[in-house]
């Protein structure tokens, strides 16, 4: 059997009391999903979830009895929440589904390890550690893992109806875990379901296409998307702007260690048209942030490289730093593909718009040094003309490449009051 009881979170202290918890007295409890997933590919474990035969209730109970924190974050579902010195394990009674629809599914609690793994989604999802850190494989999950194979327990179409986040989920866990080509059987289910996205929540929707398109290289499993036509359903945005700058961009990010941004990434692969982002946002129900970002990175300038320094601080100071920095990597990411094979100019324009992406990330929006209060000063009322007067000043400062200071700016609007 595969052993992971020497793997380091497998012997962290709470973990080690809730499973002493939930196997006392004829109960079991088993560490379940992606903490055995991800341990058994050598990848780091975030959180850490467990299934057991106890209801819910029942584990409520014994959490309570033994000083444990216990929150029903889904106890109607199966779920409760055991927090045990700051970190929160998810607990979750088998279950088995009594009726899908292709959005939720109802359940009912059991006892049946067999059937609580095949109603889960993929096989390297449903692979159980016991209390003695043995990993126990219900359905076929090890060999796929050792594959880098993403398959659907059992039969593609049955699982894809049974909740259709599921087709996004098999693309999103290719991102990830997936080697070679797709599953053939999923990716055929998963296109015969495109036209059934259309039912679930957009929050949902958006969820999993932003998980997918921060994994470390997301451009396989974005290209079978647009192939089997799932992309162009939920992101019709997309299908004459298209995909192709992705792989640049992820070679650009490997190459000057820039973390994988999936805003920056979705960026990249639609218009920018700021009416067409504008109803991609309200569409998927986007954050007020990741919105803005979009908004900024469409309303941006064009950022020549021929654009001298002092220019370049003018624009900066004039419009968001932040779309003109998206704005600029995009381009470098599309100019280091020519410069890759060499060549003076490429090589050239590569190098220049990164210098003006390092400058625009550390530039420092300066502070115009006259307020409201200086042109009152002067004898003028409070109102249109005060800021009429600004405008003009800060224009003259901004032209000047901020080199103006006060003292230069109030004897110039001396001038300006007195004429």
């Amino acid at each position: 059997m595969t052993d992971l009881s020497g793997a380091a979170w497998f012997s962290e202290a709470g973990l080690t009391r809730v499973l002493d918890l939930l196997n006392a007295d004829g109960g079991e409890g088993r560490v379940v999903g992606g903490a055995v997933r991800n341990s058994l590919m050598d990848m780091p474990v975030g959180d850490i979830d467990l299934a057991t035969t106890l209801k819910p209730q029942e584990v409520m109970d014994r959490a309570k009895a033994a000083g444990i924190k216990a929150v029903p974050t889904g106890i109607d579902h199966g779920t409760v929440t055991l927090v045990v010195e700051g970190k929160a394990y998810e607990v979750t009674t088998l279950r088995r589904d009594v009726e899908t629809d292709g959005r939720h599914a109802q359940v009912a609690f059991g006892t049946d390890w067999q059937e609580d793994a095949e109603r889960r989604d993929l096989t390297i999802n449903a692979l159980y550690v016991d209390r003695d850190g043995q990993v126990i494989d219900l359905v076929g999950g090890l060999a796929d893992i050792e594959a880098r194979r993403v398959r659907f327990i059992g039969e593609a179409e049955r699982r894809i109806a049974e909740d259709y986040l599921r087709v996004l989920r098999f693309f999103r866990f290719f991102a990830w875990y997936g080697e070679g080509r797709p599953d053939a059987e999923g990716l055929r289910a998963s296109a015969r379901a495109r036209t059934r996205l259309g039912q679930l929540s957009a929050e949902r929707v958006w969820a999993e296409l932003k998980k997918l398109l921060a994994a470390p290289d997301p451009g396989r499993a974005l290209l079978w998307m647009r192939q089997s036509g799932i992309l162009g359903e939920i992101l019709p945005e997309t299908e004459k702007w298209g995909i192709d700058a992705i792989p640049g961009l992820v070679a650009t990010e490997r190459a000057l260690g820039w973390d994988p941004d999936p805003m920056l990434r979705l960026a990249s692969i639609v218009p920018r048209d700021a009416d067409r982002l504008a109803a991609l946002s309200s569409r998927l129900r986007l954050s007020n942030a990741e919105a803005g970002f979009l908004e900024r990175f469409a309303m941006s300038p064009d950022v020549s490289p021929e654009i001298k320094d002092a220019a370049f601080d003018r624009l900066l100071y004039e419009v968001d730093r932040a779309g003109i920095v998206a704005r600029l990597k995009l381009a470098l990411a599309s100019a280091r593909v020519p410069a890759e094979g060499g060549g003076a100019e490429p090589m050239a324009k590569a190098a220049r718009l990164s210098a003006l992406l390092k400058r625009a990330e550390g530039f420092e929006k300066p502070v115009f040094p006259l307020s409201g209060s200086d042109v009152i000063a002067t004898g003028i009322a409070p109102g249109p003309k005060v800021g009429e007067l600004l405008k003009v000043l800060e224009r003259e400062w901004v032209e000047r490449n901020f080199t103006l200071d006060r003292a230069k700016l109030l004897a110039r609007l001396q001038t300006l009051t007195s004429s």
